[in-house]
């Protein structure tokens, strides 16, 4: 495992790799504080319109000029459904009422943050679709044939809708 901490965040002391737990773990050489690297929670929202597409937007951030089911990250304060509401509506300009989990899945794709996503179904309640934030472009895709997706987990939940319908079987 390639080392990306290494200050204790209580001391300042050099962060090392120590044996605990039967696992490697970042351990402070000088006060003992063991960092526990965790994984950061993403929240996407899936919408289907009334001819079963999937509405995606065209990222402008990081993964410029590919698509994702409209995401962000869960706040350290945050609950995760307000997460959800808050992302879509920061990216859509929608507002959305949570129907539920649809599924949850471990993101490797970046080597340098390691995330658990966790997409929801919703309808949307009010506002006016408009790409916004880290979105240029937002509209309605066939499940059959998405665009080019930033995020293989994106793909897995498309296939799953295409497959099982909205439920997750797991």
């Amino acid at each position: 495992m390639k080392q990306r901490f290494f200050y204790c965040p209580k001391c300042g002391g050099n962060l090392l790799y120590k044996n605990y737990e039967e696992r490697k773990r970042l351990t402070c050489a000088v006060c003992g504080y063991i960092f526990y690297e965790n994984p950061v929670v993403g929240v996407a929202v899936i919408i289907l319109n009334e001819d079963g597409q999937i509405l995606l937007g065209q990222r402008n951030s990081s993964y410029k000029g590919l698509w994702c089911i409209p995401c962000g990250y869960v706040e350290y304060d945050e609950d995760v459904y307000d997460a959800a509401m808050r992302e879509f509506k920061e990216e859509t300009n929608l507002d959305v009422i949570i129907k539920g989990v649809y599924t949850v899945l471990s993101n490797f794709h970046n080597p340098e943050t390691h995330t658990v996503g966790i997409w929801f179904m919703a309808d949307i309640v009010g506002g006016v679709l408009q790409a916004q934030a880290d979105l240029d472009e937002v509209g309605y895709f066939d499940l059959t044939r998405p665009p080019v997706l930033a995020f293989p987990t994106d793909r897995l939940v498309i296939e799953r809708l295409r497959h099982q319908g909205t439920t997750d079987e797991r």
